[in-house]
């Protein structure tokens, strides 16, 4: 018989993704230069707005789960890029560094032997590292999909 996995082996592949739909790499993977801040028409935002977007985001709750000192951005504003197309050609990729690394940190916290899943964060007003971590899983499958769409409209999927 096959060992259960604990919680926190279910936990990193949840923020891995992968298992129910595309991966991070997966969706990022030689993605066009000239095609990130295309918008397809439709859409609410182009490619590059919903990266930066993902990466805010969850730099966000990282921080949060992480830093009692921590202060959120503005909402709804913080969360999002205030250009539709990277501001330059090092952008895209600074982004992704980003956002991998603030992943990993994230992982990190759910793979230490101190990390208590189910105590409420002191500087919260009940959140758990448990919620925190599905928070980031949940929210980056979202934008993971949209993703996949935008690749799709503008015809940059296989």
């Amino acid at each position: 018989m096959k060992k259960q996995k604990s919680l926190p082996e279910h936990l990193v592949e949840l923020l891995n993704g992968g298992h129910a739909h595309v991966d991070f790499d997966g969706a990022i993977k030689d993605w066009p230069a000239n095609l990130q801040g295309k918008k397809p028409e439709g859409a609410a935002h182009s490619p590059w707005e919903v990266l930066e977007h993902m990466r805010l985001a969850q730099w966000d709750i990282l921080e949060f789960t992480r830093n009692p000192k921590h202060v959120s951005p503005e909402f709804p504003a913080g969360y999002w890029p205030k250009t539709q197309a990277p501001p330059d050609n090092k952008a895209w990729n600074k982004s992704v560094a980003a956002f991998r690394a603030d992943l990993k940190a994230m992982i990190n916290i759910v793979e230490s032997k101190s990390t208590d899943f189910f105590a409420p964060l002191a500087h919260g007003d009940g959140q758990t590292i448990l919620r925190e971590a599905m928070l980031v899983a949940d929210h980056n499958a979202y934008h993971l999909g949209e993703l996949l769409l935008l690749r799709r409209l503008l015809g940059a999927w296989k």
